[in-house]
């Protein structure tokens, strides 16, 4: 079976697997082909070295996104200690790093990673709050319902249909309230669908 997270090998890949950290660091940032940057980050991911967590979070806002996502999956691999500077990233300029920072946060699903996840569902772009939502869902603590109940107003039908799931997800009495009250209001039927379903 092939493993979704290991990406296309480019030309020379053994020769990748045999440099150290700091050589893959350095290609991650300098290298013109975004496949050995991809390579690179795929490997940094691998060897869970904290030394990779700033490069990758720089590469969070490479130009090609096959290099973004990778990224996003090793910083995922490397876990908690990479939590802290993920945070900080979520005041990045760039809506694009933000909603890779907030994918790897939801990915960890460690309970550090809560109050940023929390923070972004007021971000300003849908897709990072879209992100958010779906990082708690995976989370599934309780502190991210009242938060997530004010996303069922969202003028994304996305946003509002991943905050439904995950409310539908972490569940509680309030939770179960607050889809009742949307289900009412929503005129969206594929909200409608979803508010249905999480229900259940």
């Amino acid at each position: 079976m092939v493993d979704a997270n290991v990406p296309e090998k480019p030309e020379g890949a053994e020769g990748l697997e045999k440099k150290g950290v700091e050589e893959l660091v350095h290609l991650l940032r300098d290298s013109t082909d975004p496949m050995v940057r991809q390579y690179a980050a795929y490997l940094l991911g691998k060897a869970k070295n904290p030394r990779a967590i700033q490069p990758l979070i720089e590469a969070l806002g490479d130009f090609d996104k096959s290099v973004r996502e990778q990224a996003t999956l090793a910083l995922s691999a490397i876990g908690k200690a990479a939590i802290e500077p993920l945070s900080a990233v979520m005041k990045e300029p760039q809506w694009e790093t933000r909603y890779r920072a907030a994918e790897a946060l939801g990915k960890i699903a460690d309970e550090k990673a809560i109050k940023p996840l929390i923070k972004a569902l007021k971000d300003n772009r849908d897709h990072v709050r879209y992100m958010a939502a779906k990082g708690l869902r995976e989370i599934g603590n309780s502190e991210a319902i009242e938060p997530m109940i004010i996303l069922l107003k969202d003028e994304n039908r996305y946003v509002r249909i991943m905050a439904v799931r995950a409310l539908g997800a972490i569940g509680g009495h309030n939770a179960k309230e607050a889809l009742k009250k949307a289900l009412e209001s929503e005129n969206d039927e594929k909200v409608k669908e979803a508010i249905k379903e999480a229900m259940k």
